[in-house]
C-alpha cells in the first residue's frame, strides 16, 4: 500500500453543463432535450448538495464555454470551482484530480452526477476504504463506476483507450490499471447510473430516488 497523502479529504464532482442537445442524450427519447438538461441542471444541484454536506471541501469541475460558465453561479457557497481541460474524459479526470490534490485535497473522492441514489453512508464508506487501500471504488451496474477514491493523485488509474470510456469495460480496466500500479484496491457496493430509459423506469421504483428526479424522469407529454 502506498502512502497516503497527507491533506484535507474532500469530494470532486465532475459535471456536464445542462445544455440542452448536449447531455442525457440517451434519454432524449423518453424526455426530450429540454427535460433532459433541466434533469441534468436538478442532478448537479443534488450531488454538490450531498457532496457539501458530508465534507469541508468540495469542487465542482466543470467544462468551460457552451454553457459551462453558467454552472459557478448555481453551486453553493464555498464550493472550489475548477476548469475541466483534455481531449476525453480520461484526461479531463486526471487534470482535475491534479488541481485538487495540488490544492490540498486528499484522501479525494471523485464522483459523477449520473448516480441519483447515491447517499452520504456510501460516500462514507468510501472514505473508510481509503483508510485500508489505496483505491476505492464504486461499481456501477452498466460495467463503470460511480465512484473512484483516492489516497494519492494516482492519475495513471485515468489512461483508458478512449474507446473504452463509457463501455462496459471501464471498471475491469481500471482495476486492471490499479494492479500493474501495485495499488490495492476496496470494492463498494453497487449502484444504478442513470442514463437509458430503462435506468429512469428501474430508479423510479427506488423510494432512495430524490422526489425532484423523480418528477422529471416523468415520460414527457405527446401533443
Amino acid at each position: 500500500m502506498s502512502a497516503a497523502h497527507r491533506g484535507t479529504p474532500a469530494i470532486l464532482v465532475m459535471a456536464k453543463p445542462p445544455r440542452p442537445g448536449t447531455v442525457k442524450t440517451r434519454l432524449h427519447p423518453l424526455l426530450g432535450p429540454e427535460r433532459c438538461a433541466q434533469l441534468q441542471a436538478e442532478l448537479i444541484r443534488h450531488t454538490m448538495e450531498l457532496a457539501t454536506a458530508h465534507t469541508r471541501r468540495s469542487y465542482l469541475a466543470y467544462a468551460p464555454g457552451d454553457g459551462g460558465d453558467a454552472i459557478s453561479t448555481a453551486v453553493p457557497v464555498g464550493v472550489r470551482l475548477l476548469r475541466q481541460r483534455g481531449e476525453d474524459l480520461g484526461q479531463r479526470l486526471a487534470a482535475s484530480v491534479t488541481d485538487a490534490f495540488t490544492d490540498g485535497a486528499g484522501p479525494l473522492l471523485v464522483i459523477g452526477t449520473d448516480a441519483p441514489t447515491l447517499t452520504a453512508d456510501r460516500l462514507s464508506a468510501a472514505f473508510t476504504a481509503l483508510e485500508y487501500h489505496d483505491v476505492a471504488l464504486g461499481p456501477a451496474l452498466d460495467g463503470g463506476y460511480y465512484l473512484i477514491g483516492l489516497r494519492a493523485p494516482h492519475t495513471a488509474l485515468f489512461a483508458l483507450d478512449p474507446d473504452v470510456w463509457s463501455t462496459d469495460r471501464v471498471l475491469a480496466a481500471t482495476r486492471a490499471l490499479a494492479h500493474g500500479e501495485g495499488l490495492s484496491t476496496g470494492l463498494l457496493r453497487p449502484l444504478r447510473d442513470l442514463d437509458t430509459p430503462e435506468d429512469a423506469a428501474a430508479l423510479l421504483t427506488d423510494p432512495a430516488l430524490p422526489t425532484p428526479i423523480a418528477a422529471l424522469l416523468q415520460p414527457a407529454e405527446r401533443p
